[in-house]
């Protein structure tokens, strides 16, 4: 259930609030809007409890959360969600946010090339992951714990914030000086162990759609980091599996308008992933900006031929500054900038 509180409601009269729903055995999650101070209640409901609530001073009305995601639902927070990435990004604002890189980091002359040229060409985070879930044992598994000073030195020379994707809880407290974003990658959505240790972190959480997930699965899976109280998660659509064997996934672009209808959390789109196809990445970076989409994450290499994970996907550094200049107008016209 949701307690939603009168509008200029007392700190004090609400912290009493919270207070009562710790004593009936409930877990509070205060939510500070703009308007109105809610507090989603987890736990299960019953009549009386309710009742104990909505008869407190400075408590509007209770209303039953019927979703199975309680806090990544509109019922709790209406307005949406704005996720802060360093001193300067937001996702979810008026900008479209570009998220940029290589799939894995490969050494240091690959990443800080790569870096320099989607700084300089109008991204806004830089990706590279150390850690890759790959199909098959015997393929590039990443650098591991030998990139973390390639990650820090990008950090260093570029000041942009980086995005890396973690699949082990073990590795939380290893990557966390280094990255400014935590990736849950599509293999890992449901991986509810590493979604609750990220929960407990005060760093953006990026969920990647699972291949073969439905929007209520991907909003469930954000619901175990919210839970643990880390309110910093965006949602990315990045396709799923299908019959169609012409792309290497399906990208859902309806996906976008049904999350924002039902959650406040902002919504990027991966088209690179999506098609696993280079010359398709422009046509849906347009449709996913024409959806909606707050962001873009999209692969980038400076010799895709030679890269070592995903090679026909990625952008040459020419195809992606022209993108971006491709993209402002598409922007524009949705009522955002680039």
């Amino acid at each position: 259930m949701v307690i939603i509180m009168k509008p200029g409601t007392e700190e004090t009269v609400i912290s009493k609030v919270i207070n009562k729903v710790e004593e009936l055995g409930f877990k509070p999650h205060p939510i500070y809007g703009v308007i109105n101070t809610v507090v989603a209640v987890i736990g299960d409901r019953t009549q009386e409890a309710m009742d104990t609530l909505q008869s407190m001073p400075g408590v509007d009305r209770v209303v039953p959360i019927l979703r199975p995601y309680k806090l990544a639902g509109r019922e709790v927070q209406p307005e949406s969600t704005v996720v802060r990435v360093g001193e300067q990004v937001e996702i979810g604002g008026r900008v479209v946010v570009i998220i940029a890189g290589p799939c894995a980091v490969e050494s240091r002359e690959q990443y800080l090339a790569t870096g320099r040229y989607v700084k300089a060409a109008g991204a806004h985070i830089l990706r590279g992951s150390l850690y890759k879930p790959r199909t098959s044992p015997h393929d590039f598994q990443g650098l591991h714990e030998a990139g973390i000073e390639l990650l820090q030195a990008a950090r260093e020379e570029l000041g942009m914030p980086i995005i890396t994707e973690v699949l082990d809880p073990r590795h939380i407290e290893l990557l966390e000086p280094v990255t400014d974003v935590f990736q849950i990658g599509a293999r890992n959505m449901q991986n509810f162990a590493l979604l609750v240790e990220v929960g407990r972190t005060n760093k953006p959480v990026l969920v990647k759609r699972g291949m073969s997930a439905t929007v209520d699965d991907l909003l469930k899976a954000a619901e175990y980091v919210l839970v643990g109280g880390n309110n910093n998660v965006v949602l990315c659509e990045r396709g799923i599996r299908t019959f169609e064997t012409q792309t290497r996934n399906t990208l859902d672009i309806s996906a976008v308008p049904v999350i924002k209808r039902f959650s406040h959390l902002p919504v990027i789109v991966d088209p690179s992933h999506a098609s696993g196809e280079a010359w398709l990445v422009p046509a849906l970076s347009k449709a996913a900006l024409a959806a909606g989409a707050d962001g873009l994450m999209i692969e980038t290499h400076p010799s895709p031929q030679n890269a070592l994970v995903d090679g026909p996907q990625s952008l040459r550094p020419d195809e992606f500054r022209q993108l971006l200049d491709d993209l402002r107008p598409f922007a524009e016209a949705a009522g955002r900038t680039l």
